[in-house]
């Protein structure tokens, strides 16, 4: 009888222990589902603010509009007769 008590007691400690570390698991699977959102949340922000910046970029690399600020805030003027000369090879 003392056997039989002593594995039956063995039993339950092991399904409390079984049950405890479901929990725990179930938890840190949730916890980690939830980091996974807030990342993605995040990419998704990051990914507009790129595609946002990348349309800027584009609009102040305009040639026109660099042609337009360097005549205006830089007085440059394009250069008359302008000849290029070509590079000599040895």
């Amino acid at each position: 009888m003392n056997r039989r008590s002593l594995v039956i007691a063995a039993l339950v400690a092991a399904n409390l222990v079984s049950a405890v570390a479901v929990v725990q698991a179930k938890h840190k699977s949730r916890e980690l589902a939830h980091e996974l959102q807030v990342e993605r949340v995040e990419r998704d922000k990051l990914s507009t603010e790129w595609a946002q910046l990348q349309l800027e970029e584009s609009a102040w690399a305009n040639p026109d509009r660099v042609a337009q600020v360097a005549r205006r805030e830089l007085g440059m003027v394009q250069p008359q007769n302008y000849v290029v000369l070509e590079e000599r090879k040895p």
